[in-house]
């Protein structure tokens, strides 16, 4: 039997560098850099949430791969435990983030929002109810 080390969801962009930055100022991941060809394009891009990485695709029919804007459907998305998901929800809203829902508790045990990207990609951020009553 295989033992896993970790995931790396990787999302695909048409802009590697906006999205990158969106995600840092919106959604306050850290910056991981972006790679860039011998023609200065952007082809590969990391962000962190935590200690988990999260890389930034390009388009490309090599792969086979498409950012959500080529069709106007996510169908999956990246859900990310916050501290505080009211907090961050107000950030996100403030840079811009696409909001599909308000943070509400759910009945399941925890406090989550939902918004997209700049390039349509679904996130979810909550506070597990643990957390919440804690701070």
């Amino acid at each position: 039997m295989s033992s896993f080390a970790r995931v790396i969801p990787v999302l695909t962009y048409r802009d590697i560098s906006a999205a990158h930055d969106f995600l840092v100022d919106a959604f306050g991941f850290t910056g991981g850099g972006v790679s860039r060809n011998a023609e200065g394009e952007s082809i590969h891009g990391e962000v962190r949430a935590g200690d988990a990485t999260i890389w930034l695709h390009r388009v490309t029919q090599e792969h086979q791969l498409n950012s959500p804007l080529a069709s106007d459907v996510a169908n999956s998305g990246l859900f990310v435990h916050v501290d505080d998901v009211d907090a961050h929800y107000e950030r996100a809203r403030a840079a811009g983030a696409l909001i599909d829902s308000q943070p509400v508790d759910q009945p399941y045990g925890q406090r989550e929002y939902g918004a997209r990207d700049l390039e349509g990609h679904r996130w979810w951020f909550a506070t597990p109810a643990a957390i919440q009553r804690q701070g």
